[in-house]
């Protein structure tokens, strides 16, 4: 493929994957949604490694911690396929395809999303060896660091590349925090019966981890207030709005927010 044949592709890959990203990061200027996109690409990539039920801990650990390895020097896609090797059969295109994403990334850019991304598989691969056994608050702040925080900080390096906006590097991760809280909230039921994987602190209750969610989402309401760039803010706005709504709804004591409502919170967010 040629490379407009190829961000068309990506583009596809990215509307399959992430309903939810696809459509705030189409709000983005050209260079910039590239950028965040192939961002989010890479590091879904390592994420399906990450998740994959059929795929050994231990196999996880050591090819993240490889993976990681591989990112700190330019991209060889031959030695990353070879290191799928053992789980290649098992692997969704949206990982296959990381030297993809890697190539398609704005060169200004690709040395940002290149660390974060090798930083984010370093810790998957420390948390998948410990089956994401959570025990205490620290435990909960590095695990959702290392898979949403870093999303944040990574989102802010981008932002200052692009645009010149300086962020709060805190703030960033909470707010990257706030929406990955909000999903231990949603999803805490079913990684337990399924996974049986329970991202909760020893002694929480589900108080705790609405008063954890509040507090990271406060710090990401803070955060967009550094935030000039309307298609930038748009873009952080999306999510933040189907984070808060998400918790209200289950504060109220159901599962999530209704199609209608997510609809409805696009709608408003595009029209702002």
């Amino acid at each position: 493929m040629n490379e407009k044949a190829l961000q068309k592709d990506a583009m596809r890959v990215l509307k399959e994957t992430s309903r939810t990203f696809y459509i705030p990061i189409t709000f983005l200027q050209k260079e910039l949604k590239m950028a965040v996109a192939t961002a989010y690409l890479a590091m879904r990539a390592i994420d399906e490694i990450e998740d994959h039920e059929e795929v050994d801990n231990n196999v996880k650990h050591d090819i993240l911690l490889e993976l990681s390895e591989l990112l700190k020097k330019p991209f060889n896609e031959e030695a990353y396929l070879a290191l799928l090797t053992p789980i290649k059969e098992k692997m969704p295109e949206v990982t296959l395809r990381l030297g993809d994403w890697i190539k398609l990334c704005p060169e200004g850019a690709r040395s940002h999303v290149a660390a974060s991304t090798s930083e984010m598989a370093m810790g998957m691969g420390k948390w998948a060896k410990a089956n994401w056994q959570v025990h205490t608050r620290e435990d909960l702040d590095d695990y959702t660091y290392y898979v949403a925080g870093l999303v944040g900080v990574m989102l802010s390096d981008l932002w200052e590349w692009h645009a010149g906006i300086k962020t709060d590097r805190d703030l960033a991760i909470g707010y990257g925090r706030g929406l990955q809280a909000v999903n231990i909230l949603r999803n805490e039921q079913e990684d337990l019966a399924e996974r049986g994987v329970s991202f909760v602190p020893d002694g929480w209750t589900r108080k705790e981890l609405f008063e954890y969610a509040d507090e990271n989402l406060a710090k990401a309401d803070e955060y967009m207030k550094s935030i000039s760039k309307r298609s930038i803010l748009l873009f952080c706005r999306l999510p933040l709005a189907l984070a808060h709504k998400t918790l209200k709804a289950m504060k109220d004591g159901r599962e999530k927010m209704s199609r209608e409502e997510v609809e409805q919170t696009v709608e408003e967010i595009q029209a702002d």
